[in-house]
């Protein structure tokens, strides 16, 4: 009898395609010891009877209670790990104005390392308590306390894809908080990949360095240059923010006349591990480009919401084939959970399509064809963000890891309206989605590892 590292049964839901989800009624799945999906095996298979009697009494074998169910784990693809601490405050003053207000001298305390581990400790058990098994941060301007963001995620279990910030203009960015000069910022950025990487050595889930010009407007020509250069050198991912707002998209198309997404791709910012966040205001041809060098955009519908003067056309880019993932954007998204985002999006995408200004007849007043589902949100921060990173992650099924989430609909404190033992797996997987709440989530999962879990 073959040995794994873990067995489940189960009822899971998983995306099939961006509109469909699969349903997994009370399925086997076999996870061997690099924490991949093995096997699936289905109750109508005709050796699941005979798997089921071989494993069901073994120490690792995990069966659902019912009223639970399986989810893949979140992939959140923008998190401010610093800002974690601001969170939920000063989210009614100008992008320009929070940034300088608030949020850059925040940063400039990570300076101090033992307040950017009591900080970061929290951010990561708080984002896997949400059920995120991966997250691409943005850190600060501080090598060793990027550094130390990495290997937390690694102690932790998080699949984390960290990115030393890089601010070197010395006229856009505040004298207290910038790299201190472009070479130092280029050499400091070579030194934390190079960092990174040893430590992924011995990480089974994946720790990744990610090249991270904070936006165009922090950063030289010089200093673009040379991230793109070693992103080139070390094949590494790129983040960065992208249109995100009239002001940010306006000071691009000053500073070089075209619109950011032209500009990155100019420096060589633009790869298939690039990852853009926001991207409201990008056009068709950004979107084309996108697609050409296979970067992908981060949707942050919650932090839009606040800060970008608009709504993302998410339906429009999916239908052009952009990779498309979620985003919290902690902080300027409030919440650290992709459940919330998840049902933003939905919402944002309704607000689009009918349009907001009353004082317009209606089929002026909107943008037609702009909502998604609930389920292509679900994609979104699952299966979308996976592809996003190329990495097998974020669907339950063969070949992918076994990062999941054991949602459980019968809490006390949180109990889900689920009446009826029948009730149809559809409606059960919408109620999740759009009423779960940290409570539900049981255990969390990330390449074969329990990394969470919660008593009651």
């Amino acid at each position: 009898m073959k040995k794994y590292s873990q067995i489940f049964q189960g009822t899971a839901f998983s995306a099939k395609s961006p509109k469909e989800i699969q349903i997994l009624k009370d399925y086997l799945f076999f996870i061997n010891t690099n924490g991949m999906i093995e096997q699936i095996v289905a109750p109508e298979d005709a050796d699941y009877p005979t798997l089921l009697e071989a494993y069901q009494d073994q120490d690792n074998f995990h069966r659902l209670t019912e009223g639970q169910y399986f989810l893949p784990g979140f992939v959140d693809l923008h998190v401010h790990a610093p800002q974690w601490a601001q969170s939920g405050t000063a989210l009614d003053i100008p992008l320009y104005d929070w940034l300088n207000t608030y949020t850059f001298p925040l940063e400039s305390k990570f300076s101090d390392m033992k307040f950017a581990q009591e900080v970061y400790q929290d951010v990561v058990s708080t984002l896997l308590a949400n059920g995120t098994t991966t997250a691409l941060y943005f850190a600060t301007v501080h090598k060793e306390a990027s550094i130390l963001l990495a290997e937390i995620c690694a102690e932790q279990g998080q699949r984390g894809l960290v990115g030393k910030v890089v601010m070197d203009h010395p006229e856009n960015n505040p004298e207290y908080y910038r790299d201190r000069d472009t070479q130092t910022a280029l050499a400091d950025t070579e030194e934390f990949i190079i960092a990174v990487k040893e430590l992924a050595k011995s990480t089974k889930q994946g720790v990744y360095p990610v090249v991270t010009p904070r936006f165009i407007p922090s950063c030289t020509d010089e200093g673009l240059q040379g991230l793109g250069a070693l992103a080139a050198k070390y094949d590494t991912y790129v983040q960065s923010h992208c249109s995100e707002s009239d002001w940010a998209h306006g000071y691009v198309q000053d500073r070089f006349n075209k619109n950011d997404a032209f500009a990155l791709h100019d420096f060589g910012l633009l790869r298939e591990k690039s990852v853009m966040a926001h991207c409201n205001f990008i056009n068709d041809d950004d979107a084309d480009l996108f697609v050409k060098t296979g970067t992908a955009v981060c949707h942050c519908p919650i932090s839009n919401a606040y800060f970008a003067n608009s709504v993302i056309p998410i339906a429009h880019l999916h239908a052009k084939e952009v990779e498309i993932g979620l985003g919290s954007d902690i902080s300027g998204g409030f919440s650290p959970s992709l459940f919330d985002n998840a049902r933003q999006a939905v919402i944002s995408s309704r607000m689009l399509e009918d349009g907001v200004n009353t004082t317009l007849p209606a089929e002026e007043r909107g943008v037609p064809n702009s909502r998604i589902t609930i389920n292509e949100a679900f994609y979104l921060a699952t299966a979308g963000g996976g592809e996003s990173l190329s990495l097998p992650i974020g669907r339950l099924e063969a070949d992918y890891a076994w990062d999941a989430q054991i949602i459980d609909t019968t809490i006390t404190s949180a109990k889900l309206p689920i009446y009826q033992a029948d009730e149809d797996l559809h409606d059960v997987f919408q109620k999740i989605m759009y009423l779960a709440r940290p409570e539900n989530i049981r255990e969390v999962w990330v390449q074969g590892k329990k990394v969470h879990s919660r008593m009651s």
